[in-house]
Parts: C-alpha cells; structure tokens; sequence
C-alpha cells in the first residue's frame, strides 16, 4: 500500500493519505511535476515534503516513485464508485433493499480485473459493501488490491466480525478511510430481533469496542423500523459513548427488485420528510457494481447494466446516456408539472411504483394533480 496518493478528482488535483480523513489540493503544475517526477525516477520534491509534514506530521523522502503512487489521469471522468461484493448476509434483518440474499459472485482473478477497470476509469473513493462483505472470502484480497491500486477504501458493513482478529489486523494495518456500521438496537433482545440472529448484538458490541479501542474511523447508521423505535434515544446514546458520529435512518425503501417486504417495517411515527431531489452524479462521475461486476448508475436504478468483464472501461461510455434517460419523468409521474419540487429520483419512484405502494410513501402529491 502506497504512504501517499497524488490523484485527479474532477477538476482537482489532490495528495491524499490512506486511512485519513484529510488531504492536500494541489495546482495542476505541482501535480505535473509529480507525474514527471514518478516516471523518471525523481526524488520527493521539497515543496510536498514540508506540506506533508505540516498535514500528517509525515516524514517524506527519497525516490518519489517509493512513498507516493502518482494516478494517472482518466478521460472517464468516474473518481467513486461503490462494489457490492456478495449479496451474502449473515443476518436476515426484514427491512433489507436487497430482497433475496445469495452467496455468489465471481471468481477472485476477476474482482481483481473489476478492480482494474475501476482504476483505469478514474475511482479515487471506493465503497465496498454487500450484502456483508467482511464474510466474503475474498474481501482481504479485494480490499488491499484496491488500496494498492491508489483507492481510498469506504466500507459498509454491519460489524459482526470485527472482533476477528483477521479482520481486525487487517483494518488496523491497512486502514480504511471510513467504516459505517448499522445498528439495530441497543440491547440484544431487540438487535437480536430485529436481525433475526440469536448472538448479533453480542457480536456488534464486541466488533464495536475492538473498532474504538483501536481507533478505526467509524460512522454508525441507526436504522430505525417498527421493531426497534422504541430504543432509538438508546441507540443514538450507543454512539455517544463511544464517540463515534451517527446518522438515523427511517425511511424504508422497497427491494431492488419493487418488492414490498420492506415497507411495512418502517415506523410511521418516525418517517422523515425528505428534501426536494435536486440532481445527482449518478451514472456521470459515480457507478455501482453488483457482486457479477454489472454496473449501474446507482444502487437504486439497476436496468439496464453493463457487462464490466465482458465490455471493459470503455463500456463506461454509455453509462451517462443510460442515467439521463433513467431521470426522465416517465409511467407514473410523466406529465407532472411539479416535478422540480419533487423529493424522489425516477429510478426510486419506479420501484415505489413497482412495489405498489400507497402515493404518498414516495410522492408529496398524494393527490396526483
């Protein structure tokens, strides 16, 4: 894994450090020289060692080519990007957007491809997920792979093998930019409960504790449903005490598939209003990955897909088209004249459709003038 990451993020230059939350914005030229420098085996230049040293407190010397992996530049335009590892869970929680959870995927010779091609396309931040993907066989592999590859690696997940020390030293000498863990609840009869796993809870908590004890850079993400409401002030006082930032989470979504399963989960007291949807890079800067390396706009609008393995970087080209035509107000909320204050994207209000939900879970125009 390299110290430092010069990278191109849009129309920025960057000096990134893996496993910080912090970074440097440099000026093209700098960026240039680096590039020079790399590829004729120059020496880390005086300007970036004193910047580094004054960010990270880093000594920064020597052959730049040996402390900073300088990214090559993409006429992609895609800097994140989120892969979706295995679909596999150990939990079997009733409010999940994925519907059926299958162990499957491809081989590990080919995530690493993906992981190319997701390098040669310009992901500077990579989301790993699932499913879980710390129970992926090869999560190790990938996750190294893509932080030698000059990625800056987010990972969701719901902490229940944290605690292993496999996965711990990993994490700890690799370290992640972020690590965002749902919670369920606060005590184990309702976590457990509400993940439908005797044990969960014990093993959130211990994977929780080992996180905090070893300084990993963890979000949480209360989920609230009808099950576990009543211990949200408990779930959010969970993330207090160990310092960590938290966001809650009650609007359920149906499957990727328009099931309904989620749905009546949601604790109706608890639904949020959400805010008008404005845009999103979507399909334009970012993508999603499925656990077969077919790619999306998003998790959300999944059709159609392209064949990463089969297409390679250059079928990322039909990828914005593909995203524009998904935003079009069509079915269901074609001719609306008050679509700008509309607080849904197409791709969800298809799904919603699909699921047959009532109107007003995902339009506030319940009406439908």
């Amino acid at each position: 894994m390299p110290r430092l990451i010069a990278a191109p993020f849009l129309n920025d230059r960057l000096v990134l450090r893996p496993g910080s939350s912090s970074g440097l914005k440099i000026p093209p030229l700098k960026y240039a020289e680096l590039q020079h420098l790399s590829e004729h085996g120059g020496n880390v230049p005086e300007w970036l060692s004193v910047a580094v040293q004054k960010q990270w407190a880093l000594a920064l010397a020597g052959p730049l080519r040996d402390v900073v992996l300088v990214r090559d530049p993409s006429p992609y335009g895609y800097v994140r990007a989120s892969y979706e590892i295995n679909k596999g869970c150990d939990y079997d929680c009733p409010h999940c957007f994925l519907g059926q959870k299958k162990f499957e995927g491809i081989t590990a010779q080919q995530k690493l491809r993906l992981l190319e091609i997701m390098r040669d396309a310009g992901v500077v931040w990579l989301q790993i997920t699932g499913g879980e993907p710390l129970i992926d066989r090869h999560f190790p592999l990938v996750y190294q792979s893509a932080q030698d590859l000059g990625m800056m690696v987010a990972i969701s997940s719901n902490g229940s093998q944290l605690h292993k020390p496999a996965i711990l030293d990993l994490l700890t000498r690799h370290r992640p930019y972020r690590l965002t863990l749902s919670v369920y609840g606060a005590t184990a009869e309702t976590y457990d409960g509400f993940t439908r796993n005797r044990g969960a809870f014990e093993r959130f908590s211990r994977g929780l504790a080992a996180a905090q004890n070893n300084g990993l850079p963890v979000r949480l993400n209360v989920i609230v449903g009808e099950h576990n409401a009543h211990e949200l002030e408990e779930m959010k006082a969970l993330a207090q005490r160990h310092g960590f930032p938290h966001q809650v989470y009650t609007n359920m979504s149906p499957t990727i598939d328009g099931g309904a399963e989620p749905l009546p989960t949601q604790a109706e007291d608890y639904l949020r209003k959400r805010s008008p949807f404005a845009g999103c890079n979507a399909g334009h800067t970012f993508f999603h990955a499925d656990p077969f390396a077919k790619v999306s706009i998003c998790k959300v609008g999944r059709d159609p897909q392209i064949d990463l393995l089969t297409e390679g970087v250059e079928g990322l080209r039909r990828l914005g088209g593909i995203a524009d035509s998904l935003q079009l107000r069509t079915g269901g909320c074609s001719g609306c004249q008050l679509s700008s204050t509309c607080w849904t994207c197409r791709p969800l209000a298809k799904l919603y459709q699909e699921a047959k939900a009532p109107r007003r879970t995902y339009c506030q125009h319940p009406d439908g003038r």
